[in-house]
């Protein structure tokens, strides 16, 4: 108001002005400085005016600036509550609450349907002992000593008479029974037990067909341990990924008893000379169904013409948790008059030794297996339902609450290709042990070390793939990320837990997973992850024979409140309360937000996780006809999907290379008869053109028919011919 009043003075001196005119000039130069005037500078609200009304306009100006900016924000995100606008401004702050929606627009989990059934159980040891047996007594001592085994197993009970007696056998029985040591132990018996000795040059007596190169380094280990008392029978193994130039060394010193994969013994068969079958007087094909199943069976019957050709007199025999048409097929044309072994429940196990023979002469039928597999007694299965969005935090929960709160803890991890296996291993490696790698005051020092990651899978070099083998079988605890190649066969000592993260193709393919803990009489626990849409796939096992128990999977995401790093960003002065579903929300989103951040800190993790994310729809795409309505790609949410690998939005261009192969195949087709278009105008313009009366016409026309052959297509060959 005083530059207003100074104006009115001016105005009000200056002669020769009507009092009117001076009025009107005056508002107009006040309303002028009112508009030029900062806005800062304008006065407070009215509520206001009598607290600020005696301070100067500086210090007036100075207060109300931030208050004006404070407004702005609350008109951006307003708060629910005016006392909690301060939680709210902290959690604005928080990386880990902001970033990640996990828990909005996820599908309604539904009521898990578990009919109960009667699960098909086998007892596993029985009580006869090793030294009833007629079998050599350094064989007996070394079973006790180096095995540390007195007790016989069901399988082996029934098994290794029938085969020390000469006879063909089809064996079946539940996964982690002893069904090596059931035919090691007759194939060592009957060749130390040979009137003339074995020389290590006489070559193989016993061939060992197994599906997969673990499975061969496990058998190759158990001969050895057998065969210590009786070192002039020498083993061997053959393997891909190993040097075929040492393979062939061996072989022309001598192997006695061969263990090899079928397609590396085909491929000895068909370029190394000095391999022959003459003396084999045991062929053995274990886990049959597996080889089977990774496409062997030509290289099976390769290897039989091979053996029939040189040996017909042996004995055969054939191992394998679940009975399918192929192998049936297989048993048909290998073993001659079988003995049919299968170990039965203590409510269906026949009296005598005589209803035992009866029951194995019976012809093994396929369609068994549809009335349940066996199930270990001691194995305690679980399946939890949980959305795309939280999987891969469910999966870090899981593992951070058994390998780093608990003891003595050994978890095998399922997954569906070797991709999934790679990308899942990496991430861990880098967000969760640098994350709880470090000790951190009164935790115990050993609690680090237990927490580690191992991966195995087909692509990886062979030394790498036996060094982590040998690596985890013999270590207490541990993590180890794997695809079916460690499913079949593998005896993993102290396994406590077989996650699913993939569900497998078949309930089969589930028993062996399972299969790799509660071996031989001990504890285990399996847990299966599904997501809602896949919730029927419990129906599927339970026709089977196959019972599971649901886990919540909010039990498995309460584990990160015991994890400290993966707190919300609580404010300092305030106290820690007990675990609700907000706090177990709210550290889940932090830490699926370490898993973006890693996955987006470059160009190349990014590409990484999309490989990854291509690949586990490629195999979502493979699973049978009959699990189609279960496991359909149309029913997977590409956008919440994508969040499990730890990208924030469904990549666009997932099939690019693929789409591009299939385009060029669509168009070669439309090509080619283009081609053809043109090849036959070309004929019909030479035999148009070489159709004239005239003579030089007719020996142009000669000229091009014996030029036409030679002449390439288009344009420049329809020129060719003209006259």
């Amino acid at each position: 108001m005083a530059a207003t009043d100074g104006v009115l003075l001016q105005l009000s001196a200056a002669p020769g002005t009507s009092s009117r005119t001076r009025t009107a000039q005056a508002r107009r130069q006040t309303q002028a400085a009112k508009r030029k005037r900062p806005a800062s500078r304008q006065a407070p609200p009215a509520k206001r005016r009598s607290a600020t009304a005696s301070l100067p306009a500086k210090k007036t100006a100075a207060k109300e600036t931030p208050r004006a900016l404070k407004g702005k924000a609350r008109k951006v995100f307003p708060p629910k509550r005016s006392p909690a606008s301060a939680s709210g401004r902290d959690q604005e702050q928080k990386p880990g609450v902001k970033t990640s929606s996990l828990f909005r627009n996820n599908p309604e989990i539904p009521q898990l349907r578990r009919p109960l059934v009667k699960q098909v159980q086998e007892s596993v040891f029985s009580s006869e002992a090793f030294h009833e047996l007629d079998l050599h007594p350094h064989l007996i001592s070394t079973i006790h000593a180096v095995l540390n085994m007195s007790q016989m197993t069901s399988v082996q009970k029934q098994s290794i008479p029938v085969l020390l007696e000469g006879r063909d056998a089809l064996v079946r029985s539940q996964t982690g029974s002893g069904k090596t040591l059931a035919y090691c132990i007759p194939v060592v018996q009957s060749l130390q037990a040979m009137q003339t000795k074995i020389q290590r040059s006489d070559g193989p007596y016993a061939l060992v067909l197994v599906p997969t190169r673990e499975l061969a380094l496990q058998s190759f280990d158990t001969f050895q341990k057998l065969l210590k008392p009786f070192t002039w029978i020498v083993p061997g193994v053959l393997m891909g990924g190993e040097k075929r130039k040492s393979e062939k060394a061996r072989l022309r010193k001598g192997i006695n008893i061969l263990i090899s994969t079928p397609g590396r013994l085909v491929d000895h068969i068909k370029s190394t000379k000095n391999i022959h079958f003459s003396r084999v007087q045991w062929l053995v094909l274990d886990e049959a169904d597996r080889i089977l199943d990774l496409g062997f069976e030509k290289d099976v019957a390769v290897i039989l013409n091979a053996v029939n050709a040189e040996s017909q007199k042996r004995q055969n025999v054939l191992l394998s948790a679940t009975l399918t048409d192929g192998v049936t097929r297989l048993a048909d044309i290998s073993l001659h008059n079988p003995v049919s072994i299968s170990v039965l429940d203590e409510g269906h196990r026949p009296s005598s030794p005589e209803d035992h023979a009866v029951l194995g002469m019976c012809a093994p039928q396929p369609g068994d297996e549809l009335d349940g597999f066996a199930i270990p007694e001691g194995l305690d299965q679980y399946v939890t339902l949980v959305p795309s969005k939280l999987r891969l935090v469910c999966l870090a929960a899981f593992l951070l609450q058994k390998c780093k709160f608990e003891t003595d803890q050994k978890v095998i991890v399922f997954f569906s290709s070797c991709e999934l296996v790679e990308f899942h291993y990496h991430l861990f490696l880098q967000t969760l042990l640098s994350g709880v790698g470090a000790p951190v005051p009164g935790q115990v020092p050993s609690a680090c070390t237990r927490f580690r990651f191992l991966r195995l899978h087909g692509s990886m070099d062979q030394e790498e793939r036996t060094e982590v083998f040998q690596e985890f079988a013999h270590s207490g605890t541990g993590v180890l990320f794997c695809t079916d190649v460690a499913a079949r066969g593998l005896d993993l000592p102290q396994v406590t837990w077989i996650v699913q993260y993939n569900a497998p193709s078949s309930p089969a393919e589930y028993i062996h997973r399972v299969g790799r803990t509660a071996r031989i009489g001990c504890r285990g626990s399996s847990l299966l992850v599904l997501a809602p849409s896949e919730a029927e796939y419990v129906s599927s096992l339970a026709a089977h024979k196959i019972n599971v128990s649901e886990m919540k999977m909010e039990a498995i995401l309460s584990a990160l409140t015991s994890q400290d790093c993966f707190k919300g960003g609580r404010r300092g002065g305030q106290k820690p309360q007990a675990a609700g579903p907000q706090e177990i929300q709210e550290r889940a989103t932090a830490l699926q937000t370490v898993f973006e951040d890693y996955v987006h800190s470059s160009e190349k993790t990014v590409s990484w996780a999309k490989r990854a994310l291509q690949s586990f729809i490629r195999a979502y795409t493979t699973y049978p006809q009959e699990l189609k309505h279960i496991f359909h790609v149309r029913a997977l949410h590409l956008g919440h999907v994508a969040k499990s690998f730890g990208l924030r939005d469904a990549p666009r261009k997932l099939g690019g290379p693929a789409a591009k192969k299939r385009k060029a195949a669509v168009r070669r087709p439309d090509l080619r008869r283009r081609t053809q278009r043109k090849r036959c105008l070309a004929e019909m313009l030479r035999s148009e053109y070489s159709s004239g009366a005239e003579a030089d016409v007719a020996l142009g026309g000669a000229r091009s028919k014996r030029a036409g052959p030679a002449a390439s297509p288009g344009p420049e060959g329809e020129g060719e011919g003209s006259p």
